[in-house]
């Protein structure tokens, strides 16, 4: 059967997870043309349970916040 829905949104800037804000510097430094430091997400490593949470739409779309990926923190 085929998906007649059109496709999700995804904003880049809220977590797929809990909607909440991601607070993605790579986002921000797109959106703005302004340089951000390194992002949060660059130095921790995800759970791959938590990363196969993430609805396929957003997958590469939005990031993860920091409390949805506080299990992950080493």
């Amino acid at each position: 059967m085929n998906d007649i829905r059109g496709p999700e949104t995804v904003d880049p800037t809220r977590c797929p997870l809990c909607s909440g804000p991601n607070a993605c510097a790579m986002e921000t430094q797109r959106r703005t043309g302004q340089a951000q430091p390194p992002c949060w997400c660059t130095r921790v490593t995800f759970d791959p349970a938590t990363l196969a949470r993430v609805p396929p739409a957003a997958k590469d779309r939005a990031c993860i916040c920091a409390r949805c990926a506080a299990p992950a923190y080493p």
